[in-house]
């Protein structure tokens, strides 16, 4: 056998058992009836839509209980009786009223069934009131491994914050915990002990001095807002503000830290402003301008809460000091500020219906890291940060989860989703039009939930071109597609191997120093060159590989 035949064979195996082991990482998990209650839109939510929650809470750091009420106001859509209201154990429900009689309700797991006794019309609007107790889960890894941090600052006082994405807000308040439906508004009053101050979503209204000696402290969210961006921020907090000339006008920008660290915090948050210019340039204007923007030191590492955005880097550049692509570019910001911020957009903005979507989230707000670099330092520095961050790639299964059970996909949601924007920014090869799409995103899917469908239409039907099979390889299968190339009497071989069915995405190479669009698909095509042997490179701005099946690599 020929030297070139025998690789060319070689490399078809190798691809058709990469494919093998595609096919073996798809998920085995069995999910049970609470990860379906938990992750479905059930008959028992579905008849109702969220209008407003007035959550009053009162926080008990003495024994790590919560104690309070969650004030409902739904209008009915479908008429049926049975509402499905999401607390997890072991909090508990005590009472449920509306119209001033107490209704009955049952438990399943985290799941509590409430029986309505008042005809439900539709189109009205009505409102219940559910109260309730108990010790939320202490978050042990957060924000990954959720629920409510019980912490003490470096003087002794308390310093106390909740984040749950993923595992749920009904860790620690009871709601509709799905996130098809976002509640339009939301009051949220947080009563403290008397030498401590919380910090919530939106906008503060109120601050009560109660005869007891605490404080209860009232924020107003004016915007739609996601189950798992409200929270709670309680400690020895002292904050400064700035003002922001913002594309919607001026912009609050309020910074809350604790007091020893004031004079770090009016350093570091520089990235603040910063961001606002790069983002509100990629992404259009920031969406919540009515309830301002907040930054909270938080006892964890960060999240993305709406408007109220919590940082707990360190008070240093890059991942805790450390630039996670290597290239000397992410430590030229603060990782905390940038990413969380950019959530402001991918995910408070545009949030996913279901988490299996949560790529939607985390590949443009990934990304939006480099767009911050490349508006600050320059086109080459942003697209040699998202190369850089390929290295923590895992290609260990599908980025997108399993649907309906509350499932999220793989962590490469992060890098490799990055990647696969940056692949397609490359396809569509006009930077304003790039812009447009992204701003454009912003603007129609406004305060939205959305599935990944309306992001791929979206994405392909802006563009004009089909990113379909792009999508299918990098959203739903674990392989990187390979440029599988030979030349041959003057003539250059290319197909696409490792990839999805009639994977068709093109690419741009350099052949003999002369710039070309190659356009493979998963048979084998041709063109005429100008030598037997000649030099192929791959634009590294695509994530692919390469291989000359006549060359020993």
């Amino acid at each position: 056998m020929k030297k070139s035949n025998y690789l060319f064979l070689l490399a078809l195996l190798a691809s058709n058992f990469v494919s093998a082991q595609g096919l073996l990482n798809k998920s085995d998990v069995v999910f049970s009836r609470q990860d379906s209650l938990r992750g479905s839109i059930t008959k028992e939510r579905a008849w109702w839509d969220v209008k407003n929650y007035k959550l009053d809470v009162k926080v008990n750091p003495v024994d790590s209980t919560i104690t309070g009420s969650n004030t409902i106001q739904y209008k009915v859509i479908d008429a049926y009786h049975t509402m499905q209201i999401d607390l997890q154990n072991p909090m508990e429900i005590t009472r449920i009223i509306q119209d001033g009689k107490s209704l009955e309700f049952t438990r399943e797991g985290n799941v509590f069934f409430v029986k309505l006794e008042e005809q439900q019309l539709v189109g009205a609007l009505k409102e219940l009131t559910v109260f309730y107790n108990g010790k939320p889960k202490v978050a042990v890894n957060p924000p990954w491994d959720g629920g409510i941090t019980w912490k003490k600052d470096v003087n002794g006082k308390l310093f106390i914050a909740s984040s749950c994405q993923g595992l749920g807000a009904s860790v620690w308040w009871p709601n509709k915990d799905h996130m098809y439906d976002e509640v339009e508004g939301m009051t949220i009053s947080v009563n403290v002990p008397g030498d401590l101050m919380d910090v919530s979503n939106g906008r503060l209204q109120e601050v009560k001095k109660l005869k007891d000696g605490t404080k209860t402290y009232t924020w107003v969210v004016t915007n739609p807002v996601n189950n798992y961006g409200v929270n709670i921020n309680i400690g020895d907090y002292v904050s400064f503000s700035e003002k922001y000339q913002g594309e919607k006008g001026i912009l609050d920008l309020d910074y809350y830290v604790l007091k020893d660290n004031l004079a770090k915090a009016k350093a570091q948050f520089k990235d603040v402003p910063r961001m606002l210019q790069a983002f509100e340039h990629w992404f259009g204007p920031y969406p919540f301008y009515e309830d301002s923007y907040k930054l909270v030191e938080a006892p964890y590492l960060g999240m993305e809460h709406q408007s109220s955005v919590t940082y707990g880097n360190g008070y240093k550049n890059g991942y805790r000091g450390r630039d996670l692509s290597g290239t000397g570019w992410g430590l030229k910001f603060d990782f905390i500020i940038i990413h969380e911020s950019g959530h402001e957009w991918f995910a408070n903005n545009i949030t996913y219906k279901d988490i299996a979507d949560m790529w939607i989230h985390e590949s443009f707000t990934n990304y939006s890291e480099s767009l911050f670099v490349e508006y600050h330092y320059g086109k080459a520095a942003g697209y040699e940060y998202v190369r850089g961050l390929r290295k923590n790639i895992l290609n260990d299964k599908p980025i997108i989860g399993n649907y309906n059970v509350n499932n999220e996909g793989s962590s490469d949601m992060y890098y490799k989703g990055a990647n696969m924007l940056h692949t397609i920014r490359q396809i569509i090869n006009n930077d304003d039009k790039w812009r447009s799409i992204l701003r454009g995103m912003n603007s129609t899917f406004y305060h939205q939930t959305v599935s990944t469908k309306q992001i791929e239409d979206y994405i392909s039907t802006e563009a004009g071109i089909d990113f379909s099979k792009v999508f299918d390889q990098y959203l739903r299968d674990v392989r990187i597609p390979t440029l599988e190339y030979y030349s041959q009497k003057g003539n250059l071989f290319y197909r696409w191997a490792n990839a999805v069915t009639d994977f068709d995405m093109p690419i741009k190479v350099t052949i003999d120093s002369r710039e070309r669009w190659l356009k493979p698909t998963t048979n084998w095509n041709n063109m005429a060159v100008s030598k037997a042997d000649i030099k192929l490179t791959i634009d590294p701005n695509f994530y692919v590989t390469g291989f000359d099946i006549t060359k020993e690599n």
